[in-house]
């Protein structure tokens, strides 16, 4: 699977309202079908920061999100709502989803 995970600096300004932004993007990137998962989380420490983690079947699946219609309609769009350019760690990693994280292990509730 393709891991990525994108750090976003929004303006101020527009902070609050990125959810309701990136809206139709978030959307129809979920609705791919070799989307695994696309999800935000906004920063603790710093609400102008949104950290997007994503996760892709395969490169095909990648190539096929790169290259689809609401990619390029966003790569037109967001930056205008950014203080800079984000930040991005991409991966192929040789799983298919999520694992357990056994250090942390929660015994079965009731």
């Amino acid at each position: 699977m393709i891991f990525i995970t994108a750090r976003f600096r929004v303006l101020p300004e527009h902070a609050d309202a990125w959810p309701d932004i990136t809206r139709e993007f978030t959307e129809a990137t979920r609705a791919e079908p070799g989307c695994l998962w696309f999800d935000w989380s906004r920063g603790v420490e710093d609400p102008t920061e949104y950290v997007l983690v994503e996760a892709f079947r395969d490169e095909e699946a990648g190539a096929a999100h790169v290259g689809s219609d609401h990619f390029v309609k966003a790569q037109g769009t967001l930056p205008a709502h950014l203080a800079r350019t984000p930040e991005i760690v991409h991966a192929v990693v040789p799983q298919e989803g999520w694992s357990p994280l056994g250090e942390m292990a929660v015994p079965e509730r009731d």
